[in-house]
């Protein structure tokens, strides 16, 4: 019994080594992209789609193809039909009725049946279809993959930047824990006042509850994260990149002023939905031609008293036969030619949207790089002014503990470092959002 909990044991222990290592405990942010591409579970489910439209592809093609099919039935009959013979063709009466049975009470029959389509319009541009209904969820698929890209590299930089608000706030925390122990120590001695000491709390609980708010939030914004990479939230996930080792001067640089769009993806939907409503009206059009398809049948008949179909002697009566069949559409009360026009219709709208999908594009690309542009000054600008900030309140908290300013002062600028702090983290985020926002409608994100 001992020895069987051991195995059991090594079993187990072993399993669990497995599943550990197929999920990493520290990512960087490339790691975290090749990561989610795999294991998220959106882009699981359109990688089946496209495996779906291959198995669809396939079935397309197939029906075309010789299709051969076996049947086999038997019939046993309670009570044998009785068929009405005029009696006379037996030399009776005129106008008598013989009752005559014809058969044996069991029958079995089997036979093969191959079908072969010659010539079907329909058929020829089903097989077109099916490579454009391939090209759509492939499309589906990349488009996808750009959407979990995108939420993944915001998500992580989400992470960073509450923990470097974290950050920033415990550290104005234990400044101000100081500044408060040693106000508390001037107020005692009497060379303060209590208004300044309970304006410093004020503060100071201001902060804490804003740390405490943030430090929930890093939480979230990790199993968020979690989520999109297709990691269990229960297990411990560290990220290695820093904000330091993410913000180098390729985040604030955009390599390339001649935007190409033809690589958008909603362009190449747009022009992969065009081709569908192509095909499709030449579909409906196909539906005026004729259609010939041959077949070749054999077939076996038996015929007993009784059950005797598996013995030897039993007798079998073989038949075989070949034909072609020819169907041509003669007139359907003007039904095709309608199904016609209105496909013809559909495609005039899906080229109508192509082209407006083009000048949206064209657009949103040179807003987004508009965008882009004014984060990083904006990023530069609230660096500085963070910079600044800090030398201000540094230099108002001597000023205040020298008895050179009041407390207001002092919490004025206190406020502005905070503020300062607080648009330096925002700024960095709009960066990352612009740039690969941009990067998204360029399709060049994954280059």
């Amino acid at each position: 019994m001992i020895k069987k909990i051991t195995i059991l044991q090594v079993l187990f222990f072993g399993l669990s080594v497995m599943q550990a290592q197929d999920f990493p405990e520290a990512v960087t942010l490339e790691e975290a992209i090749e990561f989610g591409l795999e294991n998220n579970r959106n882009i699981i489910n359109a990688n089946l789609e496209v495996q779906k439209a291959y198995k669809e592809k396939w079935k397309t093609i197939a029906t075309g193809l010789p299709q051969l099919s076996a049947r086999a039935d038997y019939q046993n009959f309670i009570e044998l039909p009785t068929s009405l013979i005029p009696a006379q063709f037996f030399g009776g009466n005129d106008g008598e009725f013989a009752e005559v049975q014809f058969g044996t009470p069991q029958t079995m029959s089997a036979g093969i049946t191959l079908n072969q389509l010659i010539f079907d319009g329909s058929y020829v541009v089903g097989i077109e279809a099916t490579k454009v209904y391939l090209d759509a969820s492939k499309n589906i698929l990349e488009k996808t993959v750009l959407e979990i890209r995108k939420n993944i590299v915001n998500s992580y930089f989400s992470v960073l930047l509450v923990r470097a608000n974290v950050g920033f706030l415990e550290k104005n925390r234990d400044n101000l824990n100081s500044n408060l122990t040693e106000l508390i120590q001037l107020f005692k001695n009497g060379f303060d006042e209590e208004q300044s000491v309970e304006q410093l709390r004020l503060t100071l609980s201001s902060v804490e509850s804003q740390l405490r708010y943030a430090q929930n939030m890093e939480r979230t914004t990790l199993n968020m994260l979690k989520l999109l990479l297709g990691f269990p939230t229960a297990s411990p996930l560290f990220l290695s990149d820093s904000l330091e080792v993410l913000t180098t001067p390729d985040l604030f640089q955009i390599s390339d002023e001649n935007f190409k769009t033809e690589n958008n993806i909603d362009i190449k939907i747009a022009e992969n939905n065009l081709l569908s409503e192509s095909l499709l009206y030449r579909y409906e059009r196909s539906k005026s031609l004729p259609r010939i398809s041959a077949f070749l049948n054999g077939n076996y008949t038996g015929n007993s008293e009784s059950f005797t179909f598996t013995n030897v002697d039993q007798k079998w009566f073989g038949a075989s036969l070949f034909g072609v069949q020819l169907q041509v559409p003669i007139f359907s009360s003007l039904k095709r030619r309608a199904s016609s026009q209105k496909a013809k219709i559909s495609v005039s709208q899906a080229r109508s949207l192509l082209k407006e999908t083009k000048e949206r594009i064209f657009i949103e690309t040179q807003a987004a790089s508009n965008k882009y542009k004014l984060a990083i000054e904006n990023y530069f600008t609230a660096k500085e002014n963070l910079a600044l900030a800090n030398r201000i309140k540094d230099k108002n908290q001597i000023k205040y503990f020298e008895g050179m300013v009041g407390s207001f002062e002092l919490r004025q600028a206190q406020l502005q470092l905070y503020s300062a702090q607080n648009n330096y983290i925002k700024a960095i985020q709009s960066v990352v959002q612009k740039k690969i926002g941009l990067e998204t409608l360029l399709n060049t994100s994954q280059q």
